[in-house]
């Protein structure tokens, strides 16, 4: 009763906002209102730091979600590891004097969403970062739902962790927050992938953008791990939107005038970040400068190090809240002190869809930015290196059009 008492008067204050704006605001007033979350002080965010908070992380035992666990605690952050297999913890985590403190290994299904709601209760989590993907491993599942965990995730695309889990992350954070908008972090920061949209183009935006709508992961999107990648992130900014319709009689200088808005208000939705690197490669020089941009066009490389940091960094950074973008990374250019210029350029998923001339011009720039020779990403089979492309080697995988692609294929996590 008093959770809702509360969400009551920061609506009061809000349609207070609404009613009293001035003539040349009656038709733009949806930019009052910003998304309700975690605050940081502009102190910390100037000096490239954050008071130390408690953060979950799923797939914690995962390749890059321990390195992500390895960055928070680097930062004097406490976390905790939702975690499936407790032995895989205590392996990747072994405990000693100085981090026993700081990590709390905490066994979860991510499939459910009561499992997920409590871990972030219990340990009184600030924020979550989602590198997991897969299905449950729950007991009590069939040897038949467990077959399908492997190998058919297309067939149940709704049971995979990425489906239940994110939503139930996000629903654990909900109505959280400070009424001052002014500098607000996010509470769940997704770790997605380049590409997840593409399969769903229509063709003339394919043959548009063949550079990236043509390489491998999206030629073959083995068991439809794509597909389900694109619909969770749609999940997590679903949870992110509380949709109120309000229609005003306002009083303007000649006339009355009925507007109908439509207000996006995070009062009972959480603040989010959606990141998708493109492709994962631990060869790749670490510390690179990351190149961001938006629109799904995004094609080449960056280390799985870097990709912690900026996780982590989103976690700690106003710009990143209420936006999904992709980055790759170029070597020779150090990387920059805080990412807040960066994402601070990029459009909020609220902003809705890019034009079709901008995602031309992003793309025509990052076409340029291609490793290897060739730089034709478009002509890789799956599993093949720039570099095995400019000198006519077969990658692991075989040749283009005749690639194992279960082999391929992501397997899930087992945190």
């Amino acid at each position: 009763m008093q959770l809702l008492k509360r969400y009551m008067m920061r609506l009061e204050s809000i349609l207070f906002l609404l009613f009293t704006p001035t003539l040349s605001q009656c038709f733009s007033i949806a930019p009052l209102l910003s998304s309700l979350s975690t605050s940081v002080s502009s102190s910390s965010i100037a000096e490239g730091k954050a008071s130390p908070r408690t953060i979950a992380v799923t797939g914690a035992t995962g390749r890059t979600g321990s390195l992500v666990v390895k960055e928070l605690l680097d930062r004097g952050n406490k976390v905790v590891a939702i975690v499936r297999d407790m032995e895989k913890a205590k392996k990747t985590f072994p405990s000693d004097d100085k981090t026993a403190s700081s990590i709390k290994i905490v066994k979860c299904d991510l499939g459910s969403e009561e499992d997920i709601i409590a871990s972030i209760s219990e340990y009184e989590c600030d924020a979550a970062i989602w590198c997991a993907t897969g299905f449950s491993d729950n007991p009590e599942q069939t040897f038949m739902e467990k077959v399908q965990g492997i190998f058919g995730v297309a067939v149940t695309p709704k049971k995979s962790i990425d489906a239940v889990g994110i939503p139930a992350l996000a629903k654990a954070f909900q109505g959280e927050g400070s009424i001052d908008t002014s500098e607000v972090t996010p509470k769940v920061v997704m770790l997605s992938s380049a590409g997840v949209t593409r399969p769903s183009w229509d063709d003339k935006k394919k043959k548009m953008f063949e550079g990236c709508a043509d390489i491998p992961i999206v030629r073959l999107n083995p068991f439809g791990i794509l597909d389900i990648k694109s619909d969770s992130e749609e999940r997590l900014r679903q949870s992110g939107m509380f949709v109120i319709h309000i229609f005003l009689m306002r009083f303007c200088t000649f006339h009355f005038a009925r507007l109908t808005i439509s207000l996006y208000v995070n009062t009972l939705g959480v603040s989010y970040c959606i990141f998708r690197p493109t492709g994962l490669n631990d060869s790749w020089p670490s510390g690179s400068r990351p190149i961001f941009s938006q629109g799904d066009v995004a094609v080449g490389r960056i280390n799985r190090k870097d990709v912690a940091t900026i996780l982590a960094d989103c976690i700690d950074t106003p710009e990143a809240s209420g936006k999904t973008f992709e980055a790759f990374s170029i070597e020779g250019y150090p990387q920059a002190a805080s990412l807040s210029t960066s994402l601070g350029r990029l459009r909020s998923d609220s902003e809705g869809p890019i034009s079709l001339e901008t995602l031309s011009a992003t793309f025509s720039s990052m076409q340029q930015l291609l490793p290897g020779e060739k730089q034709d990403a478009a002509a890789l089979a799956m599993g093949q290196t720039y570099e095995q492309l400019d000198s006519g080697k077969t990658g692991r995988l075989g040749k283009k059009g005749e690639e194992n692609a279960e082999a391929a294929a992501p397997k899930p996590s087992s945190n």
